[in-house]
């Protein structure tokens, strides 16, 4: 049984769902531009009785922010931790959600049991010349008000590419179409030192989930991860991009079943 939820913290509004259950719960938290909802194929493999909470980051899907008002996503996830009352939880995030939840552990150790990363980007990366590119091109079809051209050139995104093939290709194309843009016209997340330069410090037992056919940024992103920490243990998926919770959901339900419940 779920109940839903809404927070108030530092002038964002966070919209969620919480499924109760025995232990220690896992928290998912979506990438850019989606919604927990991305989360659905995962959840629907998942154990029934394994406890659950699933939120829209500010300004994504349900919630929302005030324009203006510098933030981190990561202090929205403590905010949200404290105000239902949990001590410690499981975290897996999705990309941006990824870069969130390794954000989170760094900087609150103690406040996270087990650690999922699936695709996972790193605040304060620099992005090579292509992915700069094209995502100035979608910042200027969005602040030139034509949404429809971003949303297009978001869905031909080579980092979708094996989305786009896949069964659920649907469900990402009805997710870019709900995606109001405003983060390609203004971000306010506050800038971020590079990550990179503190991966040794990641001390959370970590399962890093990854496809073979991601893009490159996200492929060093992850060799970095993986090289930083004893405590990463890396699935590398042949044939997989980067959207794993939409392209192999039960594989990827039943390797973050085993490793949270430590099997």
């Amino acid at each position: 049984m779920t109940q839903d939820f809404s927070i108030e913290t530092g002038g964002a509004t966070l919209s969620g769902y919480r499924r109760e259950g025995s232990g220690t719960p896992l928290v998912l938290v979506h990438g850019f531009g989606g919604s927990r909802h991305d989360w659905e194929p995962i959840v629907a493999a998942l154990p029934a009785d394994l406890p659950l909470i699933a939120y829209d980051q500010r300004g994504f899907g349900d919630s929302t922010g005030a324009p203006g008002v510098p933030f981190s996503h990561s202090d929205d996830l403590l905010a949200l931790l404290e105000t239902l009352g949990i001590a410690q939880a499981d975290l897996c995030g999705l990309s941006l959600g990824g870069g969130t939840v390794l954000n989170f552990a760094l900087n609150h150790p103690e406040r996270v049991r087990r650690l999922v990363m699936v695709s996972p980007l790193m605040l304060g990366w620099s992005w090579s010349a292509d992915w700069i590119e094209r995502w100035k091109a979608i910042g200027r079809a969005a602040r030139g008000g034509d949404i429809a051209s971003a949303r297009e050139l978001w869905w031909n995104h080579p980092l979708f590419e094996t989305t786009r093939e896949s069964l659920e290709s649907q469900r990402l194309r009805a997710g870019i179409e709900a995606f109001h843009g405003r983060q390609w016209i203004q971000d306010d997340q506050r800038p971020e030192l590079p990550e990179a330069e503190r991966l040794t410090d990641l001390a959370t037992p970590t399962l890093l989930l990854t496809g073979s056919r991601d893009t490159e940024d996200f492929r060093l992103m992850a060799a970095l991860i993986d090289a930083a920490s004893e405590q990463v243990s890396r699935i590398d998926h042949e044939g997989a991009g980067h959207l794993l919770n939409l392209e192999i959901p039960a594989r990827l339900a039943g390797e973050i079943t085993a490793f949270v419940q430590n099997r």
